[in-house]
């Protein structure tokens, strides 16, 4: 079963940590993954770019309409993901209490079943 696990940001979240608890964040990840590559759960992983700098496309009137930064006013928005593919949610949990995110208060990590992929639905 595949799963996406969702990392949201708080950047106040993020500004307000120590050099150390930064770092400590990252080498969480870097462990998380490589956990995750020894095991054979790991499909991808991807961070994204602060919102700022993203582009949101509408199209009116059969046009592309373009706008700077995000979609929503939030002080929260999506900040990278873990694809993976494991047994079953309850894995999927287990996994993601091991992200470094989830004993940060303000900061958010969500499981989610991927229902379809390349046109197939998932089992």
């Amino acid at each position: 079963m595949k799963f996406l696990i969702s990392l949201h940001i708080n950047p106040a979240v993020l500004d307000a940590l120590t050099d150390e608890e930064k770092a400590a964040l990252g080498d969480g990840h870097g462990a998380f993954m490589e956990a995750l590559k020894k095991s054979g759960e790991l499909i991808t992983t991807q961070a994204l770019i602060d919102p700022s700098q993203a582009a949101v496309v509408s199209v009116r009137n059969g046009q592309p309409v373009v706008t700077d930064g995000p979609f929503l006013e939030s002080k929260e928005y999506l900040g990278g993901f873990y694809l993976i593919d494991c047994e079953n949610k309850e894995r999927a949990i287990e996994l993601a209490a091991q992200i470094p995110d989830t004993a940060i208060e303000g900061l958010g990590v969500e499981v989610r079943q991927v229902m379809c992929a390349e046109g197939h639905l998932e089992a």
